[in-house]
């Protein structure tokens, strides 16, 4: 499936280009150099999913798509970008999205300062948007943080529990997610009783997209992830197709449990992605996924019949079956 057919981004077709526009125009500032910093991973590009599900949140009433729900889409965008320039920092990351990190080609101060503006410019526009979606939009900072703490707090762990990666990805990633969709159907006025449903679809959206994520980080190539396979198992995060893997155990697992534990070179890196890709792992983490497939399907069955509706029913096995299929 090309990215155009995807249904959340296929339904939008050329409204896509709001969220860019906006986008560059809320990081423009009076210093040339920090709209430099600020633009530096837009203009790298993206599928903007966070800002799309609000736009196709907010679309679930007469259809259209107000300014404001595009402002709150983006406002939950750029709390993403700001933590992906914390992220890099923390792993030391050299590339994201094809390009050079803001800290690898500036350096780390300026790179969390950047994050930092980034940040606040999301907190301005949400504030812009009233004091429940300001309100929720901190909230979910918070959430952020507690799950980037889970994740360091078990780094390097080969101990690690489902229900410790769960509690983290539900924290940075998930709720991320949640959201997005509930800052949609906030902003464009829906019923109360569609908001919360569509926060749970986002959270079950968002669960399934991060669990995605990690089995990519396995078993695609280097060059389609735009950095080094395995690089999660290589500096002491353990995802899910790692911990099933150890989970089946067996010979395979011993191994794999000898050589987590600490940093691995090169030769270690490539043995123990050998063991996930070929152990189990990405097969059971598949099987998990589909269970927040069910779950974001069925609660889909709460919106209103409509366009927007049929995207937000069919994207979740869209999103699995696009970015999997290759591993069957």
């Amino acid at each position: 499936m090309a990215e155009s057919d995807f249904p959340l981004l296929k339904v939008l077709g050329s409204e896509r280009q709001r969220i860019e526009d906006e986008l560059l125009s809320a990081v423009q500032t009076s210093d040339e150099h920090l709209t430099e910093l600020a633009q530096h991973l837009i203009v790298a590009g993206g599928k903007r999913l966070r800002p799309v599900l609000t736009m196709v949140a907010g679309a679930l009433g007469d259809g259209t798509i107000s300014q404001d729900v595009v402002r709150g889409g983006v406002s939950c965008e750029l709390v993403h970008l700001g933590s992906l320039y914390h992220d890099d920092v923390m792993d030391e990351s050299p590339t994201r999205r094809g390009v050079e990190t803001v800290n690898a080609k500036w350096g780390n101060l300026q790179a969390i300062l950047a994050g930092d503006f980034l940040l606040a410019r999301a907190s301005e526009i949400a504030a812009s948007l009233g004091t429940e979606v300001a309100g929720l939009l901190a909230k979910t900072i918070a959430w952020l943080c507690e799950g980037q703490i889970e994740e360091l707090r078990t780094t390097y762990d080969p101990t690690r529990t489902n229900e410790s990666y769960f509690a983290s990805i539900r924290g940075k990633t998930a709720s991320l997610y949640g959201t997005s969709a509930r800052v949609g159907g906030i902003v464009a006025g829906l019923d109360r009783p569609v908001i919360d449903a569509l926060t749970e679809f986002g959270d079950s959206f968002g669960m399934l997209f991060q669990i995605i994520d990690d089995v990519l980080d396995i078993v695609s190539t280097d060059e389609k992830l735009g950095k080094q396979a395995g690089h999660d198992m290589q500096v002491g995060v353990y995802t899910l197709p790692v911990l099933c893997t150890l989970a089946n155990g067996g010979s395979a697992a011993d191994r794999l449990h000898e050589l987590l534990g600490e940093t691995l070179d090169e030769d270690q890196r490539v043995e123990a992605l050998t063991i996930v890709r070929g152990s189990g792992g990405v097969e059971a983490a598949c099987s998990i996924a589909k269970t927040f497939v069910e779950s974001a399907v069925t609660v889909a069955e709460q919106f209103p019949d409509g366009r927007a509706t049929e995207a937000l029913r069919v994207a979740p096995a869209a999103l699995l079956e696009t970015v999997l299929s290759p591993t069957r």
